[in-house]
């Protein structure tokens, strides 16, 4: 039976319904799995799970053949370059930064929205219940607001974090006071969508495009989107990659910035000093390997960052660079890197990077207490995988090697945010992909047409 009303936009959300008979990954270590169990969500909330929950007359969900286990958390990503997917090439003219930063000189704030809607709706299907979404193309507050309106049409849970885009001079601060305005009217400007706001911040070094010529502004440019930031307890992203990371990370560290309310991106290199600074400060990090083999940034060793006992989260970055809004790919991936590196088919559990992907990632984002494990009055952020697939095939007795070693975004059957269901029998249930692809497709060409 359905458990959802359509509406126009993200459904409506049923007063309550369980989901039975399914196997349970709950991610929470005092309650464990569940090999046949029920769960009960009421309003946004898991209510109670259980191995057998007696409500009658209540709206279900049949879990059978299934694995029910918490939402993915994509701890760092860029929606609004969906459409530049395919962009990048092996050439001079066309790698990821110079072809990125040259299509988008031709965004408008329309093109914003696009992007943005077709990425967190790709994220959705993939699975991704929460999202940190980068925008650093944020050239007026048309800009920043198309893009937050696509975030709230998709439904998905997510934290907008404004940032200044590829044509903002190094020595002028974003729209600080629109940024103010925002944090102080959020609940209104959001209506209740499961949406909070942070600072996609340049850093010290005021770095918007990653080359070594990159200009240094003034200090206070950088200071002022700092403090505006902090003054409104906003979480706070920074890029530490590339050819300016070690500037970077020593900015940080030496004018004392390094915090909790800091997440650093990337950051591949790193030294085991600067990881020991990162758990110091209580500072988390986000490691992308899909993007970050891309460019060439080196191979992402995992391993040491969870030796570092850092808070640690994995992300997608760029679909339109990665191919594709997968966690699934990126724990696989891991798996593979760091069996190969460490030459030991046992050098990381298939549990951790599951927990990595869900509880360690909400961790990383300050986010534990409201989501990332299946745990009575969390949110209802859910997502179920149908096992009856061609690459898939049986069930087994612990799940957790056939999630990151087979899974896939078309294994994803239901998906739940924040109580409302937004994936159903393997569909979206609100949005119409060839509307937005070809809203995406229509925008890419407007573009490409504008900087020619």
């Amino acid at each position: 039976m359905s458990v959802s009303t359509q509406v126009e936009g993200v459904p409506s959300r049923a007063d309550e319904f369980i989901i039975r008979s399914t196997y349970i990954m709950t991610m929470d270590s005092a309650i464990g799995d569940i090999a046949s169990g029920d769960l009960h969500v009421r309003g946004d909330e898991i209510s109670a799970v259980a191995p057998h929950i007696d409500i009658p007359n209540i709206r279900t969900i049949d879990g059978s053949g299934m694995i029910l286990m918490p939402g993915l958390v994509d701890a760092h990503t860029h929606f609004w370059t969906s459409q530049m997917r395919g962009r990048f090439a092996c050439d001079p003219e066309h790698i990821y930064f110079k072809a990125r930063n040259r299509l988008a000189n031709g965004y408008r704030p329309e093109d914003m929205y696009a992007g943005t809607k077709l990425g967190a709706a790709e994220a959705l299907y993939s699975g991704i219940t929460t999202a940190y979404d980068f925008c650093h193309n944020i050239r007026d507050r048309d800009f920043a607001e198309q893009s937050i309106k696509a975030l709230k049409d998709t439904g998905i849970r997510a934290c907008f974090q404004y940032g200044a885009s590829t044509l903002s001079k190094p020595t002028e601060a974003v729209d600080l006071s629109h940024l103010a305005e925002l944090a102080g009217n959020w609940k209104r400007f959001v209506d209740g969508a499961p949406l909070s706001l942070g600072l996609a911040w340049r850093g010290p070094l005021g770095i918007v495009t990653i080359t070594a010529e990159q200009p240094k502004p003034d200090w206070h440019v950088a200071q002022s989107e700092l403090d505006v930031a902090r003054k409104w307890g906003l979480p706070i992203s920074i890029h530490v990659s590339g050819v300016t990371a070690e500037r970077q990370f020593s900015a940080l560290r030496e004018q004392g910035i390094l915090g909790p309310d800091i997440q650093i991106v990337h950051m591949t290199d790193a030294s085991a000093d600067q990881l020991r600074a990162v758990k110091d400060s209580g500072a988390s990090v986000v490691l992308t390997p899909l993007t970050e083999l891309r460019v060439g940034y080196g191979v992402t060793q995992i391993g040491d960052f969870i030796n570092a006992d850092i808070r640690l989260g994995i992300g997608v970055d760029s679909n339109s660079l990665a191919g594709s809004a997968s966690l699934f790919t990126v724990m696989k991936l891991f798996q593979l890197i760091e069996a190969g590196r460490k030459k030991d088919e046992l050098a990381i559990a298939a549990r951790k990077l599951i927990a990595l992907a869900t509880i360690e990632g909400a961790r990383s984002l300050g986010l534990d207490r409201t989501i990332g494990s299946i745990t009575p009055g969390k949110k209802a952020d859910l997502i179920m995988l149908k096992t009856e697939a061609w690459n898939m095939g049986m069930f087994c007795d612990d799940p957790a090697h056939l999630i990151v070693e087979a899974a896939c975004p078309e294994n994803v059957d239901t998906v739940i945010v924040n109580g409302r269901v937004l994936k159903s029998a393997g569909q979206i249930t609100h949005l119409e992909r060839k509307e937005l692809v070809g809203r995406a497709q229509e925008s890419i060409t407007d573009i490409t047409r504008r900087i020619s």
